[in-house]
């Protein structure tokens, strides 16, 4: 069975599994969404489709959602931080190329395979380490990249905003992870002065840009620090100990 849903105010379309695509993927609860019309007739949703675009004003797809199916010969998966593709990373451009048009939704929005997006994937694709036949992106690395500025500023968080300012100076292309970790330590050095002398704004400061570095420092190893953030979260959260001399002592087994 395949589904025309409506996202009011945002979008007109089509999918076979309204969960997997538009509360899992795109993030909309029920009640946040409505379906249009169903039918097992690809033919006449794919056309339905079109047409219901038009009338309600949105954006119109450059494809049909049959031949955007048909056209569609790579196979992909998507989480909420990943997007993978079902093939290694030598093989990428050219099922990219043998796709444009294509589009697919993630929580951070629409993404379409265009030449600049292509390139991008290409540049910042990783290979699996569970399996090296598959390749993925990071969908909010992707989504910084290509959001509009407006909309981008409305809806990002200040790592975005970091990211932004450090690829218009050219960190991303002309650093590396042994410079920034020799910022960090000289950051480290200006936290500590500023400890010992109490001095409140320089310690903001200071903790404000060793959190920048190291926020660099995680884009040039190909990872979001909110990912490592989080990462690092999910250990300690249940973590047992007590606090001696200071210092959180975790519990030895």
């Amino acid at each position: 069975m395949y589904y025309i849903y409506h996202i009011p105010g945002k979008k007109i379309g089509v999918t076979s599994n309204l969960i997997n695509r538009v509360t899992k993927q795109q993030g909309y609860a029920l009640g946040e969404y409505e379906v249009l019309l169903s039918s097992k007739d690809i033919d006449y949703i794919s056309a339905k489709e079109i047409e219901l675009q038009k009338s309600y004003g949105y954006k119109v797809d450059r494809q049909t959602y049959k031949n955007l199916i048909k056209s569609n010969k790579m196979r992909i998966n998507v989480t909420e931080q990943t997007t993978t593709f079902a093939c290694p990373k030598d093989k990428l451009k050219g099922q990219l190329l043998d796709n444009i048009g294509f589009k697919w939704e993630t929580s951070h929005g629409e993404f379409e395979l265009t030449d600049k997006t292509i390139q991008w994937i290409i540049d910042n694709s990783m290979t699996s380490m569970y399996n090296d036949q598959r390749c993925y992106i990071y969908n909010k690395a992707f989504s910084v990249e290509f959001l509009d500025e407006t909309a981008f500023e409305e809806k990002s968080n200040v790592y975005d905003l970091i990211r932004v300012w450090a690829k218009e100076k050219g960190i991303y292309d002309k650093g590396d992870s042994k410079t920034q970790y020799v910022k960090l330590m000289e950051e480290a050095g200006e936290l500590a002065k500023a400890l010992l002398k109490d001095d409140k704004p320089e310690i903001i400061d200071a903790i404000g840009d060793m959190v920048v570095v190291l926020t660099n420092l995680a884009k040039l190893e190909n990872l979001l620090i909110e990912d490592c953030v989080v990462s690092a979260y999910n250990v300690i959260k249940n973590r047992k100990g007590k606090m001696i001399g200071g210092t959180f002592v975790k519990e030895t087994l």
